[in-house]
């Protein structure tokens, strides 16, 4: 192998391995991962994450998702701070964010 296609192969992985390493961290001012309120609500509401954000809403920064469940969307929001799950509501067949 060329020092080039080997010097390309460490890059590759260092930045792989750099965008893992953000998903996983809290965003900026929360203290849950996005990945550990993924899993929050997934318990919740088990579907498939078409949706996901960081937002303020109601004054304070959450995390939320639109999970795909038979017939509808159900949205969970997680509270970025403790991980309590702050709504759970359906917004019926369709996103309608």
């Amino acid at each position: 192998m060329s020092r080039n296609l080997i010097a390309a192969a460490f890059l590759i992985t260092g930045v792989c391995g750099a965008g893992a390493a953000q998903a996983a961290a809290p965003a900026h001012g929360a203290k849950i991962s996005m990945t550990s309120a993924r899993a929050i609500a997934l318990k919740a509401a088990p579907g498939k994450v078409i949706k996901a954000e960081y937002e303020k809403e109601g004054g304070g920064m959450r995390y939320s998702f639109d999970i795909q469940q038979r017939g509808h969307v159900q949205e969970i929001g997680v509270d970025g701070r403790n991980g309590r799950i702050v709504e759970n509501k359906s917004e019926g067949k369709v996103d309608r964010d």
